[in-house]
């Protein structure tokens, strides 16, 4: 089983040095969050932003010791795997409208780190890399639509030998790259923000789980030591909510990513690596995605494509997956090797909305393994409809969400033929 206390690059290499205090009091607020990761405190400062001050957050550990501490780092456009998906709830018209919503990830994770001046390590340039003739299609069918929703960053078609201008790869034939993404030091940016939260007065308290949650006119959650009574409540948990809230445990279920990272590598070999010190992945319904990082290291990460499985030795698994791309790192030393769990939806896109008969209790979970850029879009919207409703709230919160049945009892077998099916189904959608 894979330990999620093991050290990852962005807890050796965090620049803020924050720790918050264990709550030991009965306290009211107006909102209360569940979660200190991106959603968590997305959302909060969202609704500070709006004058709604009167925040609590409740982390069970610290800070970022979830997803938002363990991921990729990358910024690219998006929100869910395959709009497709999502048409029958939302239509033709809802669909367009999302994939407008869906660019707006980068622009407002760029703007708040200027707003704030958070030292998170952003650079613009990312590679969005095909194996083959279907997946070339594909991308330029990409090409034309991000054109169309983006005219300010440069967005462009590789292939061949063009390829190499943004990668040293010879294991890809074509390319696009998009300008307007790129990628970010993950901890340190949900660090930068969770201190301009607290300049607005909300409270954030660690070590401070919740035990239990009492719904109401008046929301009570209860924890060792404490309790927080407020008005409306948001569940931010994603994959680490741990059947807390039973409704909400019934519509993720939870699959693993790895990710390595390399020693420091001369500035020659960053720059044969990546020209655009840029992000990659490639676009196969289960992504290869990798980075350089600002100390020279490359950041490598993937998950298991058909069968559901944690590998014995992570540093040789990622390793093998890195040298099929650069066969020439052959000799470098791999530093550290880490995962987590992240939680899937059945139609792979966020989950936003209130529970059932609850007006007042709100949650966002589901990213399916793409929550840097969407958090920051998904949780902007989430914090409109707290605070005055939006019609790109009632938009999102419309998509219905399935119950995923026996993900209790045969997790690896469901996550298997879910894995199986995406595969096949992006041989047909142009994506392998």
């Amino acid at each position: 089983m894979i330990s999620i206390e093991t050290p990852t690059y962005y807890s050796a290499t965090k620049k803020y040095d924050l720790s918050y205090p264990t709550l030991e009091h009965d306290i009211e607020a107006d909102v209360v969050v569940i979660g200190g990761g991106f959603s968590g405190i997305n959302t909060a400062l969202e609704l500070s932003e709006q004058g709604i001050t009167n925040i609590v957050v409740l982390e069970a550990r610290y800070l970022g010791f979830g997803g938002t501490g363990r991921n990729g780092g990358q910024i690219m456009a998006g929100i869910g795997h395959d709009l497709e998906k999502i048409k029958s709830s939302v239509g033709d018209e809802g669909v367009r409208e999302i994939f407008e919503i869906s660019e707006l990830g980068a622009g407002i994770i760029k703007d708040r780190i200027a707003r704030y001046e958070i030292d998170a390590d952003f650079c613009n340039g990312y590679g969005y890399m095909g194996f083959n003739a279907r997946q070339a299609k594909t991308l330029r069918t990409w090409e034309k639509d991000f054109k169309a929703i983006n005219q300010k960053d440069e967005i462009r078609f590789l292939s061949g030998n063009e390829v190499q201008q943004i990668i040293g790869s010879d294991a890809y034939s074509s390319a696009l790259l998009h300008m307007g993404g790129g990628h970010v030091h993950s901890l340190n940016l949900l660090l930068g923000e969770a201190k301009a939260l607290t300049s607005y007065g909300a409270r954030i308290f660690e070590h401070s789980p919740a035990l239990e949650v009492i719904y109401g006119d008046r929301i009570r959650v209860r924890t060792g030591r404490g309790s927080v009574t407020a008005s409306k409540l948001l569940w931010a948990c994603d994959s680490f909510l741990n059947k807390l809230e039973p409704e909400l445990h019934a519509k993720t279920i939870n699959t693993y990513a790895f990710q390595l990272m390399t020693e420091p590598l001369p500035g020659e070999l960053i720059q044969r690596i990546s020209p655009i010190r840029g992000a990659y992945s490639d676009i196969r319904p289960v992504i290869d995605y990798y980075r350089v990082t600002r100390e020279n290291r490359l950041l490598f990460g993937a998950a298991t494509p058909f069968i559901e499985r944690i590998p014995g030795d992570l540093k040789a698994w990622n390793r093998n997956l890195m040298l099929k791309i650069f066969p020439y790192l052959k000799d470098v030393r791999i530093d550290l090797a880490w995962g987590g769990p992240m939680a899937t939806s059945a139609n792979l896109f966020p989950q936003i909305g209130t529970l059932s008969g609850r007006p007042n209790a709100f949650y966002v979970q589901g990213y399916s393994g793409f929550g840097v850029t969407p958090s920051h879009i998904v949780c902007k919207i989430l914090a409109e409809g707290m605070n005055a409703g939006s019609s790109r709230y009632g938009l999102l919160s419309s998509i219905k969400h399935s119950q995923i049945v026996g993900k209790d009892r045969i997790r690896p077998l469901l996550l298997t033929i879910g894995k199986t099916a995406h595969q096949i189904s992006g041989f047909f959608n142009g994506r392998r």
